[in-house]
């Protein structure tokens, strides 16, 4: 089955240097040996015909045309097990407090500015700072962090490092659950025996973090998933977590503001709604405060928001955090705010602003990678060791054009894991986006979103270009694996 499978010279996810499976995954090694070749072709199937069944796509855009696509999907699992976990967990806790007291910190005194930590221009010229907004606003619990979405890697030692920090709209938790459903059609004996973290009980957690941010005094507060619509690209995602969490799932039109105060429309009139959880974009919230042009959001909304009569989350703002270039002090963060050395650090990261920096960046361009700082989904991005001659060139245009706009990373050689394509296994680089709940308390949801470059030997694991998912299993303390 894995005789032809090269394990070298990446770090693999489930099988040593010798090919023979690591100990948290020996029983499901020894299980998928049990299956026929067309039994495997047949899981394989299964798997990709419930996604297409529930509905389960996601939107990729190509010059402004929207093509709707199921979400691949692989049925080897990543599986985690409890040591390794529990040092996640204390890392992405870690973070997302010290991520959340720099918004703090950003939109009252700027403490970390004054002690020359991070240079005030690079915040002054962000394009996520909105100091005009916010500035000085006591936002519920002081949390600006309800829901973080964390990337992680493994390099060619094992060790985990932060690829991303996702504060504003982190999406892709829909997957998660409905990984784990499939999963459990495709392996039922296997989670009858063996001792994997249930996701039973996470919607009750974030249920619970979302009404924490109602005001002192509100009884039975009224909270909504605000959405862009149906055309949104992650609008499963928002389907999926309103239902489950029992939310009205509403639009910018379904919602008023009348004397600060944020109503939701209904056949019985307007009723009064105490919480927002979002998922539009900052620029798009209220067209009195921010774009003008703006048909999604809510007229009057950051006013209500000011005057404390509606939780918005994630906070306004929260993107100066998560910006590509902010990335590379989040170290530094956590040693100003918490006085600790991170848990879990980041992928080393050159910034592009700095002569220095970036003359040795653009003798190297070929052997490294080149992101933009304000694009996501695996767009406007270099693989050096993968890229043409002519892909370099315009590259060293853009960085000398616009050298704010980018930065630099060594290429990691990204842990692979099995996966199953094409009637064989062969193996697949991959990443994992951890989601922190914050509210009262924080929470990181066991597991996360294991993504798989499952294009033969991308880099890319972002489902717009190629890549899909996979489960992801943490095991118990003391359960059998």
């Amino acid at each position: 089955m894995f005789q032809s499978y090269n394990v070298k010279p990446f770090f693999d996810e489930m099988l040593e240097a010798s090919g023979k499976p690591k100990n948290h995954y020996q029983k499901f090694y020894e299980m998928l040996h049990t299956f026929t070749e067309e039994e495997l072709k047949e899981k394989h199937d299964m798997a990709q015909l419930s996604f297409l069944r529930q509905g389960i796509t996601f939107t990729v855009y190509h010059n402004n045309v929207g093509a709707e696509r199921t979400m691949p999907f692989d049925f080897v699992p990543i599986i985690i097990p409890p040591e390794d976990w529990e040092t996640i967990e204390r890392g992405m806790i870690q973070r997302t407090e010290a991520l959340n007291l720099f918004l703090d910190d950003v939109y009252h005194d700027q403490r970390i500015v004054e002690a020359g930590i991070i240079p005030k221009e690079l915040i002054d010229s962000n394009q996520y700072y909105y100091a005009k907004q916010v500035q000085g606003l006591k936002v519920p619990l002081n949390n600006h962090i309800f829901m973080a979405g964390i990337d992680l890697i493994r390099d060619e030692n094992g060790n985990y490092l932060v690829l991303e920090d996702n504060l504003r709209n982190p999406s892709g938790m829909s997957y998660v659950y409905q990984n784990r459903y499939v999963m459990r059609q495709i392996y039922p004996e296997f989670f009858a025996k063996h001792s994997v973290e249930t996701l039973e009980h996470q919607m009750t957690y974030l249920h619970e973090a979302i009404m924490d941010h109602a005001a002192a005094g509100v009884e039975n507060p009224r909270a909504v998933l605000l959405t862009p619509g149906m055309y949104n690209s992650a609008y499963y995602d928002h389907v999926f977590l309103a239902q489950q969490m029992g939310l009205q799932l509403v639009e910018g039109r379904d919602l008023i503001v009348v004397n600060d105060i944020v109503y939701m429309k209904t056949i019985r009139g307007l009723e009064k709604v105490h919480i927002i959880y979002r998922r539009i974009d900052d620029d798009f919230l209220d067209p009195e405060a921010f774009r003008e042009d703006s048909t999604l959001g809510v007229p009057g909304l950051l006013s209500a928001y000011r005057n404390g009569n509606v939780a918005i989350l994630n906070g306004i703002g929260n993107g100066v955090a998560d910006d590509k270039a902010m990335y590379i002090y989040v170290p530094d963060m956590i040693r100003f705010y918490l006085n600790e050395e991170p848990i879990i650090d980041n992928v080393k990261t050159y910034r592009l602003e700095d002569p220095v920096q970036r003359d040795w960046v653009l003798s190297r361009l070929s052997e490294l990678v080149v992101k933009n700082v304000g694009a996501s989904g695996g767009y406007d991005m270099l693989i050096g060791p993968h890229a043409s001659v002519e892909e370099i060139e315009t590259f060293r245009e853009k960085i000398l054009e616009a050298p704010h706009q980018y930065i630099a990373q060594p290429t990691i050689q990204l842990s692979r894991a099995p996966a199953y394509q094409g009637e064989e296994f062969y193996p697949c680089h991959v990443d994992l986006r951890v989601f922190v709940i914050r509210g009262k308390e924080t929470h990181v949801f066991p597991g996360g979103l294991s993504r798989v470059a499952l294009k033969k030997g991308s880099l890319v694991v972002n489902s717009s270009q190629g890549g899909g998912g996979k489960d992801t299993w943490v095991m118990k303390s003391g359960g059998r694996s």
